[in-house]
């Protein structure tokens, strides 16, 4: 089966999803933020050019919980930077495809960036492409690809998208 067609209660589940993800990476929650994903998950963060053109060349590419993790204990114990706040504003999500276990989804996403003592900027703009496991305990990402639309990240890319 490969509808598109769920019903109102999963929708309104997967936009939670997607509610609680920005809210807990805007609030510096790192440890929160692994546990949105499967133990075997895929979260990269890929320029829009290279991912149009299949090359598998990505700005951010963890394979695994065990990775999210890795990544949390750098942001939070060795990586060195300029305080800066983070706001998502995600679109409604767009169903891909849904066989009653796994949902594949778009959704597009900003993301702002506030420097103490500054203006709010836009730091990054794209979409996620994602693939959502329902679970008995609720909704987990298998994956997700964030496909930016610039081929520049100013700076750096700290904290996820």
């Amino acid at each position: 089966m490969s509808e598109t067609n769920v019903t109102t209660g999963i929708y309104l589940e997967l936009m939670q999803l997607y509610g609680d993800y920005a809210a807990v990476v805007d609030a510096a929650q790192w440890d929160k933020w692994v546990d949105f994903f499967t133990e075997n998950c895929e979260y990269k963060v890929q320029p829009r050019e290279n991912y149009d053109r299949g090359f598998p060349l990505a700005t951010l590419a963890l394979l695994s919980r065990g990775m999210l993790q890795d990544r949390v204990y750098g942001i939070q114990e060795t990586l060195f930077h300029d305080p800066y706040y983070q706001r998502h504003v995600i679109g409604l999500p767009r169903i891909l495809k849904y066989d009653g276990t796994v949902i594949e989804s778009e959704a597009n996403y900003s993301v702002f960036r506030t420097k103490l003592s500054k203006e709010t900027t836009i730091f990054n703009v794209g979409r996620y492409l994602d693939r959502v496991r329902i679970m008995p305990h609720g909704m987990k990402i298998e994956s997700r690809i964030c496909i930016y639309d610039t081929e520049m990240i100013p700076n750096s890319l700290i904290y996820p998208i």
